[in-house]
């Protein structure tokens, strides 16, 4: 899979999610069924480029 780990917080709706690659991004504006389905899903990858990436603005986190 491309992503290392993910979190939701529902109160703001942004998915935080963690790549292989060590980048981090924070989706803003996603309801909870979209991260209920990327929890459900058996290809996490996939289902953040079907369903996530390009869909919802997101901003690249720098690291500390």
């Amino acid at each position: 899979s491309m992503i290392q780990a993910f979190g939701y917080d529902e109160d703001n709706e942004t998915l935080l999610v963690i790549f292989n690659s060590g980048k981090t991004y924070q989706y803003s504006e996603v309801p909870k069924d979209t991260y209920e389905g990327l929890l459900a899903s058996d290809s996490k990858g996939s289902y953040m480029r079907s369903f996530v990436i390009d869909c919802y603005p997101c901003t690249q986190m720098r690291k500390r």
